[in-house]
């Protein structure tokens, strides 16, 4: 039987603020109107309308919904509430389009039911007794649905004299601007200045201030106020917006962001666009938009400014940025510029923003002939915590208990250089492990290194192992380069020396190996979090590394093994929700080329068995065996595949259900050996950080000396 279990905990000092901010809101307690007038329970019942985007709009406006339970009130603020939820449920029936219904409330309250307007409610509420109830049903008529009728586009209008403009007439009613029911109590209505999201270039310093102009009274009032603006065929595409659809207004003013991201794309860094002016018109059930662009002069990247910098050079940070002064203003651009310098992994956070007024630059400096006009741009670093500390703890049936302490520099010389020293004791017991052993390790990582990109990684190792199928005390040194190509593709190489003494079978012989290890990994499952569970794509790698043992007889030999995975959701399926049920598949081949298996040293040998090829079986326990022990003697060949389906459930649990296979045979073809299988299930209980996951393991044809069952414990999906 082998279980593993592992826990990480890292040391660092909170900032006050994120302290603070970390108490539960979960001791949070009812809040009431803090009036002597005695709190009134309630409940509120919504009448479906039987649309679910105007049901969910109504809910997420109703105070009365939404406060019922967490801030009670006495008899004239639970009156003054009532009355305000007809405004907000008529602003929601108005954001999808329904300008003419209309919301009627009843209260019952004892014996009697009066209208949510009745004058005399406080007072009927006021005679209740303590603890009897009020019931309260919100019900909405949505009368017909209005569309979008004149959609006009016009350029802000010019300062004018209010007299210039027809004062409204009496039989046209008006809507300054487009609003939505706002998702949490409090009502909210859309501003006119576009917020920018966190860490994009702030367009509030830099567009201008709108023209003071009297509102028009009509849409036809408001598009004589400007000159009209024609959107070329992109602009058209991203605006979207067409006479005759729904008068949502959701879809309006996602029309009006969507029209300025593209605008601002196209370099325009100061434009602007209005949210609407919407105009009713009762008669034909219509609503006339009128949208203010303003495009402003199309612009280039200006000079680029640092600040907050501390410990980290100025000239690393320039050398990797993807922006040149001169190149063409587009936000998606100087956000995925901000995105990679946040990943260098040595800021706490990486802003930016535009740095206003527009300069010009001298011919020689722009990219985009004929575009002089710049916006100076400037990134505002937070710098993280240099140094930490970690503690890790964990034990494994099969590979026994291990304990240590790890420290980690995480900005050595100013360059985003990696620094981690790690001390672990291994081996305390375990039903693979014969005695106490230790894992000792310095690794270096300079990133970037000759090149954007290219990361230069160095680890020095002590390491001591007193397995069943060998004793090992090592020194290794290995060194390499690793390069991201394209999206999906890490490709590496370097080298690698180990002199190592081995005992196996009561034979001790030391090895001195030299290798050259090359390897290729593609993955496009696209996880911010690695250990998250992968939904879709595909995960595979390989690696070629020649290697040569120079004691104990010289012998040449190339080690070759293949990893794929890939992820099926059956929401394609039509019979699951997206990412809920997943069907993950792995297939492992390894080939040694070169030398049979007595002619390489034995830690270099393939083996199988454990959660990293075949469940069911212990650690090095699928292949050949030292007579009918439980010694491995490992092999030259190696193929392994598993089948896993995989589930979620509510509350933050899942539960997995899966069948592994493989075999390690003497020859260099895979497919050789006793195929060994292996079958079970488990939960998982999904954290922030990623799944805890407790799987058993059973092995259908059970080797001499082999487990009858297997646990494994740990974090994240076994591939």
């Amino acid at each position: 039987m082998s279980c593993a279990l592992g826990i990480v905990t890292v040391f660092c000092v909170p900032h006050p603020a994120e302290a603070k901010a970390s108490k539960p809101a979960a001791n949070a307690k009812p809040v009431t109107d803090g009036t002597t007038d005695p709190a009134i329970p309630y409940v509120v019942t919504l009448t479906p309308t039987k649309q679910a985007d105007l049901d969910a709009a109504i809910s997420a406006s109703s105070q009365l919904k939404s406060l019922q339970t967490s801030h009670t009130v006495g008899a004239y603020a639970l009156a003054g509430r009532i009355r305000s939820d007809y405004d907000r449920v008529t602003g929601a029936l108005e954001s999808q389009g329904y300008y003419a219904g209309s919301v009627k409330i009843s209260v019952k309250a004892g014996a009697r039911t009066v209208d949510g307007k009745d004058p005399s409610l406080p007072d009927i509420l006021k005679a209740l007794d303590k603890k009897q109830k009020v019931a309260i049903t919100v019900s909405a008529t949505t009368g017909p649905r209005f569309s979008l009728g004149a959609v006009a586009l016009t350029t802000p209008p010019q300062e004018a004299p209010a007299a210039s403009v027809a004062a409204p007439a009496p039989t046209t009613p008006t809507v300054s601007a487009m609003s939505q029911p706002a998702p949490k109590a409090a009502a909210a209505k859309t501003s006119a200045t576009k917020t920018p999201a966190s860490g994009t270039p702030d367009q509030k310093t830099a567009s201008p201030a709108p023209a003071t102009t009297t509102v028009a009274a009509t849409s036809e009032q408001a598009i004589a106020q400007a000159q009209p603006v024609t959107l070329l065929p992109e602009e058209r595409k991203a605006f979207g917006l067409t006479s005759g659809q729904p008068a949502v207004a959701a879809d309006v003013l996602a029309a009006q962001n969507s029209l300025l991201n593209q605008l601002q794309e196209e370099g325009y860094a100061t434009a602007s666009v209005s949210t609407p002016l919407a105009y009713l018109k009762p008669q034909t059930h219509t609503l006339d938009v009128v949208f203010r662009v303003n495009r402003g002069p199309k612009v280039v990247i200006g000079p680029v400014g640092l600040t907050g910098l501390k410990q980290t050079n100025q000239r690393y940070l320039m050398n990797r940025l993807e922006l040149r002064e001169g190149e063409l203003y587009r936000p998606s651009r100087i956000e995925a510029a901000r995105q990679d310098l946040a990943s260098t992994g040595v800021f706490a956070s990486v802003q930016v923003r535009n740095v206003p007024p527009i300069i010009t630059l001298p011919p020689n400096k722009t990219l985009m002939p004929g575009i002089l006009q710049a916006m100076p741009i400037e990134f505002s670093f937070k710098e993280a915590k240099r140094r930490t500390l970690s503690a890790e703890i964990g034990y494994s049936t099969d590979l026994g208990g291990r304990v240590g302490v790890s420290w980690t520099h995480h900005n050595l010389l100013g360059n985003a250089e990696q620094l981690r020293l790690t001390a672990l004791i291994t081996g305390l017991g375990g039903s693979a492990q014969q005695g106490l052993g230790y894992d000792v390790y310095a690794d270096f990582m300079k990133p970037d290194f000759l090149s954007k990109g290219q990361n230069l990684s160095v680890r020095l190792e002590g390491i001591r192992q007193l397995l069943y199928s060998y004793h090992q005390t090592a020194i290794i040194g290995r060194a390499g380069l690793s390069r991201h190509v394209g999206k999906y593709w890490n490709v590496s190489g370097g080298v690698m020396g180990e002199q190592e003494q081995i005992q196996q079978f009561g034979d001790t012989r030391s090895y001195f190996i030299i290798a050259a290890p090359l390897n290729a990994t593609f993955d496009n499952t696209q996880l911010s979090n690695p250990i998250d569970p992968a939904t879709h794509g595909v995960r595979a790698s390989l690696s070629v590394t020649p290697s040569e043992s120079l004691e104990s007889g010289s012998s040449f030999f190339t080690l070759l093994s293949a990893q794929v995975s890939t992820y099926f959701d059956l929401k394609h399926l039509g019979i699951s929700r997206p990412g809920r049920s997943v069907i993950a598949v792995r297939g492992i081949v390894g080939s040694v080329q070169g030398a049979s298996t007595y002619q390489i040293p034995p830690d270099q040998r393939l083996y199988a068995g454990g959660p990293a090829t075949v469940r069911g079986f212990r650690y090095q326990g699928v292949g050949p065996q030292y007579g009918k022990s439980k010694y491995g003697i490992g092999g030259t060949s190696m193929d392994a595949g598993s089948v896993e389906f995989r589930q979620r459930l509510p509350m933050n649990l899942g539960f997995a259900g899966f069948v592994d296979a493989g075999q390690v045979g003497t020859g260099s073809r895979p497919g050789q050996g006793t195929l060994r299988v292996g079958y079970g299930g488990g939960v998982r209980y999904f954290t922030p950080i990623g799944p805890i996951r407790v799987d058993v393991a059973l092995p259908m044809n059970r080797p001499a000396y082999g487990d009858k069952w297997e646990l494994y414990f740990g974090l994240g999906e076994t591939f």
